[in-house]
């Protein structure tokens, strides 16, 4: 394994194991044994979303880190991460801090589920996750966050109106803009469909529609 694999994930890291109703089996093991052998384990993911200086609502993803153990270089939640073991949200928000540089707390966020999702490939990857999955608003810049140069490649800031009409198949493509770790400012990107971790549950769709309902003053959302 190379330094950048070491940076970007432990892969002795302790996950509690779980069912996959999410009842606890009182059991640990090591992360690379869990992605192994498809355990059953929690983990988080918070996505940031605010408003630009036009007012118009953006969403925040985080381009993977090239040594990442799952999709490196592709685009995930703003901050995703697992529960260590022993962990519980309180803790695991630690995650925010370390990924992008900005804490947060459990006021911070609100609630849109939890998703269930399975992860196999060719490469032994067997992945079994319960995701809890939080919004949190926050209008400040880009360049007020600092990516973890191990865990992430950049951070992608999406337009939600032109997401929303690439995820039903109305563009090929949507512009945005990206800050890499160390940069001083960000630069225009352009995503395509092969920049999204692939899914059959239509995730990211799911969680732009939501936060459009967040955005109208919704009461009730939810992935």
């Amino acid at each position: 394994m190379s330094e950048t694999d070491l940076a970007a994930q432990d892969s002795n890291e302790p996950f509690d194991l779980i069912r996959a109703d999410g009842v606890s089996l009182g059991r640990t093991k090591p992360r690379a044994a869990v992605h192994r052998d498809g355990d059953w384990h929690r983990s988080l993911h918070v996505w940031v979303a605010g408003r630009d200086v036009d007012g118009a609502p953006w969403l925040l993803f985080q381009r993977r880190g090239l040594g990442k153990d799952t999709w490196p270089g592709l685009l995930d939640p703003t901050v995703g991460g697992h529960y260590r073991a022993g962990e519980g949200l309180a803790q695991a928000l630690r995650e925010v801090e370390e990924e992008i540089g900005v804490p947060a707390a459990l006021a911070d966020l609100r609630r849109l589920g939890t998703r269930v999702c399975v992860h196999e490939d060719e490469a032994g990857v067997c992945d079994h996750e319960l995701q809890d999955v939080f919004l949190r608003r926050d209008d400040r810049p880009l360049t007020a966050y600092r990516p973890h140069p191990a865990e992430l490649a950049a951070l992608v800031r999406l337009p939600l109106a032109p997401l929303l009409a690439f995820l039903v198949g109305e563009a090929i493509t949507v512009a945005g803009e990206a800050l890499s770790p160390g940069a001083a400012a960000p630069v225009p990107t352009v995503v395509a469909a092969g920049d999204f971790i692939p899914n059959v549950d239509q995730y990211v769709y799911r969680v732009a529609v939501a936060v459009a309902a967040a955005f109208r003053g919704d009461r009730h959302i939810a992935v």
